[in-house]
């Protein structure tokens, strides 16, 4: 070779970051780089993707500007870094080179699961292909990741795959460049890959069928309850048109009026369920395949006792081959709820789940793949602001959510219900799966698994753990037990400001709308009504809503009953109102007046500024609900009721207080309701005017709050935002200020994404102090 042509070679290393592993992303540089006539190699290490390549200067330019806008559909290129190599002149092969791990800190994003794709659907139903039914067709462009991977590099021997050893068929193609399952780590086919068994409530084998999967399909159409080993746990499922069957699995599973989730085979069979709108049948359709809330179908044929009362429907396609299977031979809506006893995490263990499971499930449809991190279904709503996360989880987690300012390595734990862990370094937050409400050692256990998973396979070594300043969460003693580590007490609305702030990229200020059920305040009181202005640094409280007594503490949460007490009490000329007509035949005239006690002394009755507990207590009014099954459920079904014609509102005024703080003073409104609903006036008009009075006014509050201060964004956020109607009608008053409206559309506006919130709250607090 002539020192001319030497001279005319060019060579550059790379560092390729994002989610390039698992992704088939090192394929399609080989791909590339064949294509290019460019030698070199690619491999994964720790820190995501390394490659080298050499060829003519021309054709390594346009190797660089492809790489990132033609990858695989499941990567997502974060940055590309490179720098000038020697050229060896004669190097024209480009290879996969075997993945390093050379004791460096890991970095590279895991890829969420990710539903089967059409490629792989075709096969898993064409009779003349191997994999002909096979329930666990894969490729580099779908199938399970997180789930299944216990360390970085992602590849098969650090996968649940890797006692699974791929028969000569299966190395072909993994070896095979031109493959769609070129170096697809979960690859395996029914000779040599993982194997699905039907099983009694015992764990005792059922009378051999040809087709596990279909023979669980028939025992469903029977109207028996089956329990099925998915890709993140365990699911409950039963025939959704069968009263028996849904009515059996309730009871069994002691979720008594909790809306249960439908699988539909296909987006057809989805339509005759629900009505949807391009924007939810996108969602419905994803790659994350979530539950997607929506509103009934005209003339839909499900039991009365998948959602009781409910106009809204639980809906999702299938995203394993598993599912689809089963939802095709069953050929009727399905039943898809969580493997677990209510308030307990899904099982995900064959043994914990044959143990937990066997007084709910007749059947049992088991796999040999171990899943390696329990991960239970997305749940999403859409509104005409974007989609509502209500439960961020399978298809989602782990992506990596960006922060706007550089963080240590740290962990923040979240909060009490609706728990996630988050953990961050520099620009990188990774939050957790849903966890659940910490009320219980199994919840508890899942925690910290899910804890010390994150650190692992992020290579992150917590110096901070930050928590909630709640002394009593059990997210907070977990964090005041780790040593060797500083911790970092985060004030709970606070955390929810931040969330949304960091999710936009942005840092604020923002004057926001924070209102949930709970939140541990610094002043020792029970805060959830509240108007913060600042951003990840700090904030102040600039406003609040009328504060009232929690009586009897937690029991005012399941009774909404006395939540109604107590703002009448505030409301009227006498702190022992009398019982509302709507809750006469409901609520014991002895218990009212023990409740009118507490209030009057004070005893077991903090203060709270709830905008959750003020929605309870005027649907107790109401006559919604005086007692509830699950956390917001009075709210929930208030909401539910709301006529969307009616434009009418209650009086909510505003008025200053101490300091010049804001108070949204809602006496009114509760007489208001008291009123209304003794008068006989119609369910649905009552709720529609308390949510535009509710809007109406929180949207004056930020506008006025705003312009005094000079703010230009404006924040909806908290777990009373997971009501559609006072979300969107909020946002419509804040159209004509000159406010810019943010709400959480990537983490859920729940506590759910309290833990992102806080790691930006401590990477903030540590850029400040260094």
């Amino acid at each position: 070779m002539t020192g001319a042509r030497v001279a005319r070679r060019r060579r550059v290393r790379a560092r390729v970051e994002g989610t390039v592993q698992g992704v088939g992303f090192r394929p399609f540089v080989y791909r590339l780089a064949g294509e290019l006539g460019l030698g070199g190699y690619v491999l994964n290490d720790e820190q995501g993707v390394l490659l080298e390549i050499e060829g003519t200067p021309e054709a390594v330019d346009a190797f660089f500007g492809r790489l990132a806008g033609e990858a695989p559909p499941l990567a997502s290129v974060e940055r590309v870094s490179r720098e000038e190599a020697e050229p060896h002149g004669g190097a024209r092969e480009f290879v996969i080179a075997v993945s390093e791990g050379r004791g460096r800190e890991a970095d590279a994003p895991v890829s969420p699961d990710a539903a089967t794709c059409q490629e792989c659907l075709a096969e898993l139903f064409d009779p003349g292909d191997r994999r002909y039914r096979y329930p666990f067709i894969n490729c580099t462009n779908c199938g399970p990741r997180f789930t299944i991977v216990r360390g970085v590099p992602y590849d098969r021997p650090r996968t649940t795959m890797a006692g699974f050893e791929m028969c000569a068929r299966c190395r072909a193609e993994y070896e095979d460049p031109s493959d769609r399952r070129f170096h697809a780590q979960p690859n395996a086919c029914p000779d040599c890959g993982p194997r699905v068994r039907l099983a009694g409530p015992g764990g005792e084998p059922v009378d051999p069928p040809d087709d596990p999967v279909a023979a669980a399909a028939a025992a469903l159409r029977a109207g028996r309850i089956l329990a099925v080993k998915g890709i993140g746990g365990f699911h409950l499922a039963c025939r959704a048109d069968h009263e028996g069957a849904v009515a059996a699995l309730r009871a069994r599973k002691h979720r008594e009026d909790k809306p249960f989730a439908l699988l539909a085979a296909e987006l057809a069979a989805a339509c005759a369920l629900v009505v949807l709108d391009p924007a939810e049948e996108e969602l419905l359709t994803g790659r994350e395949r979530p539950i997607v809330v929506a509103r009934r179908a005209r003339g839909e044929h499900v039991a009365p006792s998948v959602a009781p009362g409910k106009p809204d429907l639980g809906v999702m396609l299938p995203y394993a081959p598993l599912h689809h299977l089963l939802a095709r031979d069953a050929a009727i809506p399905l039943v898809l709820t969580s493997g677990n006893v209510s308030d307990e995490p899904i099982a995900y263990r064959d043994a914990d789940a044959l143990e937990r499971l066997a007084g709910i499930a007749d059947l049992f449809l088991l796999h040999d793949r171990e899943i390696e991190t329990r991960t239970d279904d997305s749940v999403v709503r859409s509104t005409e602001g974007g989609p509502i996360m209500l439960r961020r989880s399978r298809g989602y987690v782990p992506d990596a959510l960006t922060l706007p300012v550089d963080a240590p390595p740290l962990l923040a734990c979240g909060a009490e219900l609706k728990n996630t862990v988050c953990v961050a370094k520099g620009r990188r937050a990774w939050v957790g799966q849903h966890i659940g409400d910490l009320e219980n050692f199994e919840t508890l256990r899942s925690f910290v698994d899910s804890a010390s998973h994150l650190e692992r396979l992020f290579a992150v070594e917590p110096g901070i753990v930050v928590h909630d300043m709640h002394p009593e969460y059990l997210s907070t003693k977990y964090a005041l037990d780790r040593e060797g580590v500083e911790r970092l007490a985060v004030q709970h609305h606070h955390a929810h400001l931040a969330a949304c702030l960091a999710e936009h990229g942005e840092e604020g200020p923002a004057i926001g709308a924070i209102f949930d059920g709970t939140g541990y305040g610094p002043d020792g009181t029970i805060w959830g009504g509240e108007l913060l202005v600042g951003g990840g640094a700090g904030y102040e409280r600039a406003g609040m809503l009328w504060p009232v007594r929690l009586p009897g503490g937690a029991a005012a949460i399941r009774e909404p009953w006395r939540m109604a007490c107590a703002w009448l009490a505030v409301a009227g000329e006498t702190d022992a109102p009398e019982v509302p007509a709507g809750l006469a035949e409901d609520v014991d005239a002895a218990a009212w007046g023990q409740v009118c006690e507490l209030l009057r002394t004070g005893v077991a009755s903090p203060p709270t500024t709830s905008m959750g507990r003020l929605f309870d207590a005027v649907a107790a009014i109401a006559a919604v609900r005086p007692r509830v099954n699950y956390e917001g459920q009075a709210a929930v079904e208030f909401e539910a009721a709301a006529d969307p014609a009616e434009r009418g509102r209650y009086a909510l005024p505003i008025v200053e207080a101490v300091e010049g703080a804001l108070m949204l003073d809602a006496r009114p409104l509760v007489r208001a309701v008291r009123d209304a609903s003794a008068a006989g006036r119609p369910l649905g008009e009552i709720s529609a005017r308390v949510h535009n009075a509710v809007a109406a006014a929180t949207a004056d509050a930020l506008a006025r709050e705003g312009e005094r201060r000079g703010v230009e964004l404006a924040v909806l956020s908290g777990g009373v935002f997971q009501n559609r109607l006072l979300l969107e009608r909020t946002a419509a008053a804040l159209r004509g200020s000159s406010l810019q409206v943010l709400f959480p559309t990537r983490l859920p506006p729940n506590d759910g994404g309290i833990s992102y919130g806080q790691a930006a709250i401590a990477a903030y607090r540590r850029t400040r102090s260094s």
